[in-house]
């Protein structure tokens, strides 16, 4: 480990490394970049700013984040993409919380769009992160303490996330199997990001995003999975197409 109690992953392809900058943050801290090169095309790395780097011909952000988890040095480690800007006092705020709470292995705090607007609907006090209110979580979001992690052999499932046929769910895996081994997962009301709206939305309630979802649920929940497709369906009903898909998400086959 190093002096500094922090190191900021980004996850990033190639072509996207140029939109990285500093982070504005008075908390000394590294910063580590993985870089996936899947096309082996010629790229520029930053300048303006000491980090580390790996880069790979893999594809995939669970295995990019996983590369960062494995090659930090420091105590914690926050998240991160070519997307997200960081708000520095938000971040020493949750710092200060892991260091007064040693149990803790995972803080998922909460983040806003350009606006300054909350990406979603957050609880309004600390509250323990369970499998049953963590699903929504992002990877900005989440400051991790990396032994503690490491030496439960938690890593992010690399079927799953961006890259994947299973585009999304790696976060809410990662907090699952966090929490079955033992961790303590804590969300806190502190604003550590901000981040531009996705688009993805544009795929919600499409057969490959049922598709994904449904086998995000069965990883969690096994055999208890088609009780729980079932409730999260009928809860988003109209989303998904009335009784045309229930069947079919429920007991997770296409």
């Amino acid at each position: 480990m190093t002096s500094k109690l922090l190191t900021i992953g980004y996850s990033t392809l190639a072509d996207r490394v140029k939109n990285i900058t500093a982070p504005n943050l008075d908390l000394p801290h590294d910063i580590y970049i993985s870089i996936q090169n899947p096309g082996n095309i010629e790229f520029t790395l930053p300048t303006n700013f000491e980090f580390q780097s790996t880069t790979s011909n893999e594809k995939g952000v669970a295995k990019s984040r996983n590369t960062v988890l494995r090659n930090t040095k420091t105590k914690y480690l926050l998240f991160a993409d070519d997307e997200n800007t960081f708000i520095g006092d938000g971040i020493k705020a949750a710092i200060s919380y892991l260091e007064k709470h040693p149990n803790c292995d995972l803080v998922l705090a909460q983040a806003v769009d350009e606006t300054g607007v909350l990406r979603k609907s957050y609880p309004i006090k600390e509250e323990k992160l369970t499998k049953f209110n963590s699903a929504k979580a992002a990877t900005y979001e989440m400051i991790v303490r990396v032994e503690s992690v490491l030496s439960k052999g938690v890593a992010f499932d690399e079927k799953f996330g961006a890259g994947a046929i299973n585009y999304l769910g790696d976060e809410y895996i990662f907090i699952s199997d966090l929490i079955k081994k033992g961790g303590v997962a804590t969300f806190l009301p502190l604003t550590i990001a901000i981040h531009p709206q996705e688009s993805s939305g544009s795929r919600w309630g499409t057969e490959p995003d049922l598709r994904a979802r449904a086998e995000v649920f069965q990883r969690v929940f096994g055999g208890a999975a088609p009780i729980i497709r079932t409730g999260f369906y009928l809860k988003n009903f109209r989303k998904f197409g009335g009784l045309r898909n229930l069947l079919k998400f429920s007991i997770g086959r296409f």
